[in-house]
C-alpha cells in the first residue's frame, strides 16, 4: 500500500511541476525556519556592539541591523512567528467558515437569513480597513492577537462558498438516506456532507493562510505590532523607521521580504494544485498535456529508429 502510495505521489508531482516546486519550496521555508538553531548561532535580539548596520559578510550572512542585530537570524527565528500566525489565523477562520457555511447551507429558512446577513455585512466592509479600526482600538497588539483578529474577520468569504455548496449537496441521496437512518445532525453535517467538500476546504484554508500571513505582516509594517517581537513585518517596520533603504542598506529588506515572496509563491503553486484536483475541468487538461507528452515522445523516438533504420 505504502508503495502504491509512493508511486502514485511520485507520478503525481512529475505530471505537476507546479505543484513539486510549491512543496519543495514549503519544505525549505519550514525545515529553515523550524530548524533556526542548525543554521545560525546568532541571537535575533543580541546587539554586536561596533556592527552597526553591516552589509552581508561571513559572519554575518544579510548583514545587520542599524542597531547591530544579525538580519539572517532575524529572517529565520522571525519567520517562525509569521508563519504560526498565518497558520492558527488560517485554522481559525476555515473553522468558523465551516461551521457557519455548512450549518446555514443545510438548515436554511431564519437561521441561514440571519447568517447571510451577518456574512454580507462583515463582506461589505474592506477587510483589512476593518482590521486597521480593531488593531488601533486595541493600540499595540501581539502576534497573537493579530492571529485572532485575522481569524475573525477572514471567515466569512469561505463560509459564502461553503453555504452555496452545501445547498447543492443538501438534497442529494446519501444526504436524505442519513437522515432516514435517524443520523445526529452533527453527524450528517460533518461526517456525510463535510468529505464531500475537503479538496474545496483545503483551497480555502490555503488561501486563507496567504492572506493572513500578508495581512499580519501589513498590520506590524505600519505600526499596529509588537516592537519587541521578531517578525518579518516588525523586520520591515524597524527597517523603515531606521531609513534603511535610504541609507542603501537593502540586506535588512532582502530578509523579510524573500521570506514572504518565497512562502506566498509556494502556497500559490501548491493552492493552484488543489484547483487541479478539484476542479474535473483542469485534472482533465492537465491530464492531457501529460498525454500529448507522451505522445510527442514517442513520435520522437520512433524517428530516430526510422533514421536507424536507414
Amino acid at each position: 500500500m505504502k508503495q502504491i502510495f509512493n508511486s502514485k505521489l511520485i507520478k503525481y508531482l512529475k505530471s505537476s511541476p507546479k505543484t513539486a516546486v510549491g512543496i519543495a519550496l514549503l519544505m525549505s521555508i519550514l525545515i529553515l525556519t523550524l530548524g533556526a538553531p542548525l543554521f545560525t548561532s546568532h541571537n535575533p535580539l543580541k546587539r554586536y556592539e561596533g556592527m552597526y548596520q553591516i552589509e552581508p559578510s561571513g559572519e554575518h550572512i544579510l548583514g545587520t541591523t542599524q542597531l547591530g542585530r544579525d538580519v539572517f537570524s532575524q529572517t529565520l527565528y522571525g519567520g517562525r512567528k509569521s508563519i504560526l500566525v498565518g497558520f492558527l489565523a488560517g485554522s481559525i477562520a476555515v473553522l468558523l467558515s465551516l461551521f457557519f457555511g455548512i450549518s446555514a447551507g443545510y438548515f436554511g429558512g431564519i437561521y441561514d437569513s440571519i447568517i447571510s446577513t451577518i456574512i454580507n455585512i462583515i463582506m461589505a466592509i474592506p477587510n483589512i480597513v476593518l482590521l486597521l479600526i480593531v488593531a488601533s482600538l486595541l493600540g499595540g497588539v501581539s502576534p497573537l492577537i493579530i492571529c485572532v483578529i485575522i481569524g475573525f474577520t477572514s471567515w466569512p468569504w469561505n463560509a459564502r462558498v461553503l453555504r452555496a455548496q452545501t445547498m447543492s449537496i443538501r438534497n442529494r441521496e446519501f444526504v436524505y438516506s442519513a437522515e432516514t437512518l435517524g443520523e445526529s445532525t452533527p453527524r450528517i453535517l460533518f461526517v456525510e456532507i463535510m468529505p464531500s467538500m475537503l479538496s474545496m476546504i483545503s483551497s480555502a484554508f490555503v488561501s486563507t493562510l496567504i492572506y493572513a500571513i500578508m495581512a499580519h505582516a501589513t498590520l506590524e509594517f505600519i505600526g499596529f505590532g509588537d516592537p519587541l517581537s521578531v517578525t518579518w513585518g516588525t523586520m520591515l517596520y524597524n527597517a523603515q523607521t531606521s531609513g534603511a533603504m535610504l541609507s542603501g542598506a537593502w540586506w535588512e529588506v532582502a530578509g523579510p521580504v524573500g521570506g514572504l515572496i518565497l512562502l506566498g509563491t509556494s502556497l500559490t503553486l501548491i493552492n493552484f494544485s488543489i484547483d487541479e484536483i478539484s476542479n474535473p475541468k483542469l485534472s482533465a487538461s492537465r491530464f492531457m498535456r501529460a498525454f500529448y507528452r507522451k505522445q510527442k515522445k514517442e513520435r520522437h523516438i520512433l524517428r530516430k529508429q526510422r533514421k536507424g533504420a536507414y
